[in-house]
């Protein structure tokens, strides 16, 4: 993991589950993600990386989240009916692959997208314009909704990873996500994980 990255929503999900776990740091501005021991365990370079008891890795956001959810059923992560968790899924999914993705990715690694630094500007408008679309999208979503499907899911921690960039960015969230993302800032797993990744709560 890397404190305040994306892996941050699968660290609130660890401590929710009162999972036992260790942490190790990948310093992503170092460049740890393209060392020859972490490529071998994640030849994607990417975080964040589940090694389970067996000593298989999971990758990928989503398939953490849900392999999380199905392996603690009693934490209640997921609905219990099939429409209820694929609502959770496609949430989860359009939040780390547009708003995350194909948003917030235009914004921290603008050189990505243009090798001329005279383009970052319109790269970085773009990033925030599709944020700013995912997220008036998630607001009719969470309309007279608590969480994304009622009770706190999976989906909620994708959401709060992406509530919580913006914020540190002073960019205005729309009034559901943002009740949405104090509510998580009130959850005690939230405020343990943003204290132990440095964050003041």
């Amino acid at each position: 993991m890397t404190p305040g990255s994306c892996s941050t929503g699968i660290h609130i999900l660890l401590e929710e589950v009162g999972a036992v776990f260790e942490v190790y740091i990948v310093n992503l501005p170092a460049g740890d993600h393209l060392k020859a021991d972490y490529v071998a365990l994640n030849p994607k370079s990417t975080i964040p990386v589940l090694v389970r008891k067996d000593g298989t890795a999971l990758t990928e956001f989503q398939a953490i989240a849900w392999w999380l959810a199905r392996q603690y059923p009693k934490r209640s992560l997921l609905p219990d009916d099939a429409e209820g968790e694929v609502r959770v899924l496609e949430v989860m999914d359009y939040v780390v692959g547009t708003i995350h993705g194909q948003g917030f990715t235009r914004i921290f690694t603008t050189p990505n997208f243009t090798p001329s630094p005279a383009d970052h500007p319109v790269v970085q408008a773009r990033g925030r314009e599709i944020v700013e679309q995912g997220f008036a999208v998630l607001d009719a979503t969470l309309a007279g909704r608590d969480y994304v499907t009622g009770r706190f899911s999976i989906a909620d921690a994708a959401l709060f990873y992406t509530e919580f960039w913006a914020d540190r960015l002073k960019m205005d969230l729309p009034p559901n996500c943002r009740a949405h993302y104090q509510r998580m800032l009130e959850r005690p797993a939230v405020r343990q994980v943003l204290r132990e990744e440095g964050y003041r709560v």
